[in-house]
């Protein structure tokens, strides 16, 4: 996936577990889980926003766009066309 999320590097910087940040946001321990571990496929503004305000931080914390190398010789046939 092209997007990475940086929620375990956030945590470990604010010294908050898992546990910690599912109490403070209101979400069970596995959906945080899934969205730690990158398996996530969407995440709700309102899901980030909390996520956001209670480690104090910004969307382009948490989330980094990260190309794929199999897309970049596509993406550039398509453009040289």
């Amino acid at each position: 996936m092209a997007i990475a999320v940086k929620l375990d590097d956030l945590l470990h910087d604010r010294r908050m577990t898992l546990t910690d940040l599912a109490e403070r946001v209101g979400m069970t321990l596995a959906n945080l889980s899934i969205l730690k571990t990158g398996k996530a496929r969407a995440i709700r503004f309102s899901t980030l926003e909390a996520i956001c305000e209670a480690l104090s931080c910004q969307p382009g914390d948490l989330l980094r766009f990260e190309a794929e190398e199999a897309e970049r010789p596509a993406a550039k046939r398509s453009a040289s066309r």
